[in-house]
């Protein structure tokens, strides 16, 4: 990326102050590791492995985050003014507050002890080596405690970063519930299969029902025939275009890759790439993006329960009498088949979309500003042999990122808008109410000059 481009970080640089106390106290790390780039790419790399969904996947990524921010946090504080931990609504930490962190710890060591504990507890068949050969979490460990130094192994940044990720565990133990309704009859407007989903816990949200929306158009309606005509023609596999199937197949994110939420991982990656930013201020970022995308999951499941809305494969099938729309501007077509890979869970909203407005709005907060250009190559486009693409802006990868599936048949256009726009509001409670700065601009509202 062009250097140009980073005019933006001035946004965040100029930010003394990022986590909950001035690092500019902080002893300096004797670390030259990247703990945030490692540890981030063996959470995507363990996805890929262990083919996690997109749920699963965005909960290892919020945990492994999580865990390096606290542990960094901790130190930071303890240098700082006496932290006043995480029971304070929009300060402090995301799980462990300061109060036991070691003083005067590696804060690079720390964060790598941290997401190991995380990683290695979670997945403790991959902490000698993954199944393709290469090293596992415990390699990279020790990578990063020789590049400490004498701050290394049995260190305080060390210890107290093991302990940071084993409490984050604890923290979300039995996070995830799932979610599980039996078959229907075949009915108009509903998802018939037996079907079950993932109702993670939030992690910085409040309450997953508020995001719930509007709902689909109703049945009968000119907006839902609208809709209905719009996926029945770009969603249909029967009519080749060479673009909807590479924007679907690029977005699919299914399983075997980093899914969705992994793929923002990637874009922050990719823009810290030739630009990184002092530790703590990785790890917030990192931080924010990741529990967000994690807490869409959440909302996304229990709407899904609720609106239980069948779909558009199943919409424009309509196979029964039973399922006969009574709308009388959609035509029905029994051999129709979507463009995309079938779906398991009811229609309304979109995961993709909730995962792409909560990503873009993040990134767009953290940094000021939503028009940074970047590139990316995601493991579906990889895969299907595409070519890296080019956005001029978060919100149009987003964008994007919901409207694939609509380009894949699998669901309707009010359903990518409401995920999208529940997906930024979740990201906006997340950058309004954590991981805030104690004095000063925020990275929520106007951007500091």
């Amino acid at each position: 990326m062009k250097a140009r481009t980073w005019l933006v970080v001035v946004c965040v640089v100029v930010l003394t102050a990022l986590l909950e106390t001035r690092p500019v106290q902080t002893a300096p790390s004797a670390s030259t590791s990247d703990p945030i780039r490692a540890w981030n790419e063996l959470a995507i790399k363990t996805a890929r492995t262990k083919a996690l969904n997109d749920a699963r996947s965005a909960r290892l990524y919020a945990m492994v985050n999580a865990a390096m921010y606290d542990a960094i946090n901790g130190i930071i504080s303890r240098h700082g003014r006496r932290g006043r931990g995480c029971a304070i609504v929009g300060e402090g930490c995301v799980f462990v507050p300061p109060d036991d962190a070691r003083p005067r710890g590696d804060l690079a060591v720390a964060a790598s002890a941290a997401a190991h504990a995380v990683l290695a507890g979670e997945f403790p068949d991959l902490a000698t080596g993954f199944p393709d050969g290469s090293a596992g979490y415990d390699a990279q460990l020790d990578e990063d405690l020789n590049d400490g130094g004498p701050a290394g192994r049995n260190s305080a940044g060390h210890d107290w970063g093991r302990d940071v990720g084993r409490w984050v565990r604890e923290a979300r133990t039995g996070d995830s519930p799932t979610v599980t309704q039996p078959p229907l009859p075949p009915t108009a407007g509903k998802y018939q299969a037996g079907w079950s989903g993932v109702n993670l816990r939030p992690f910085a949200i409040a309450d997953p029902v508020a995001y719930r929306g509007p709902g689909p158009e109703a049945l009968a309606s000119l907006a839902y025939a609208g809709a209905y005509a719009e996926v029945k023609l770009i969603g249909d596999r029967a009519i080749p275009s060479a673009d909807m199937q590479a924007t679907y197949d690029f977005w699919s994110l299914g399983g075997g890759t980093s899914q969705p939420s992994g793929a923002w991982l990637q874009i922050a990656l990719a823009l810290m790439a030739d630009n990184p930013q002092p530790l703590p201020e990785m790890a917030r970022l990192f931080a924010l993006l990741s529990i967000a995308n994690a807490d869409t999951v959440g909302a996304t499941t229990l709407t899904k329960a609720f609106y239980r809305h069948w779909r558009p494969t199943a919409a424009i099938r309509q196979t029964s009498a039973s399922e006969d729309d009574g709308n009388p501007w959609t035509d029905a077509d029994s051999s129709w088949t979507q463009r995309g890979a079938l779906s398991t869970s009811p229609e309304h909203y979109s995961g993709h979309s909730t995962f792409g407005g909560a990503g873009a709005a993040v990134l767009a907060g953290v940094f000021c500003r939503d028009d940074i250009s970047f590139d990316i190559l995601t493991d579906s486009g990889k895969s299907a042999g595409l070519d890296a693409r080019h956005y001029n802006s978060f919100s149009a990868a987003g964008n994007e990122m919901g409207d694939s599936r609509v380009a894949g048949g699998l669901h309707f256009q009010f359903s990518n808008k409401q995920g999208l726009a529940q997906g930024r509001a979740i990201a906006a409670e997340v950058l309004a109410t954590k991981l805030l700065l104690n004095a000063g601009p925020t990275h929520f509202g106007s951007c500091p000059r």
